[in-house]
């Protein structure tokens, strides 16, 4: 079964920082690109950043460019999200996206909430 599975998210204070974590299982994981998005109750939801199935190549939303970091770690099936000097406008779940042709797979979230 195909599995992304979303962790470390929580509550964190402007100008924090948070890791978040999405290990996969049921694929092959390296062929994959992989993405994080994020939604706000209200609002559709925003492809955050993106990685090569390798590894290398990156792409951010112009919001969290100088903030955020995605990584890949295929020896390990798992991808993750570096989120520093957080803002209250980076409160949204959190999801887990990869990517390969016409398929998608998605995760089941984790909530990030910046607040004072």
């Amino acid at each position: 079964q195909v599995q992304l599975v979303e962790s470390g998210g929580g509550s964190v204070q402007p100008g924090g920082s948070l890791r978040l974590s999405c290990a996969a299982s049921g694929f092959i994981f390296r062929w994959y690109a992989m993405r994080w998005y994020r939604q706000t109750p209200g609002k559709e939801r925003e492809l955050v950043a993106a990685i090569a199935s390798a590894g290398g190549n990156t792409n951010y939303a112009d919001s969290v460019k100088g903030r955020f970091t995605i990584s890949r770690d295929n020896a390990k099936n798992t991808v993750y999200l570096q989120m520093n000097s957080l803002k209250p406008e980076d409160t949204a779940v959190y999801y887990c996206n990869a990517a390969r042709g016409v398929i998608r797979y998605w995760g089941q979230g984790t909530q990030v909430t910046v607040s004072s």
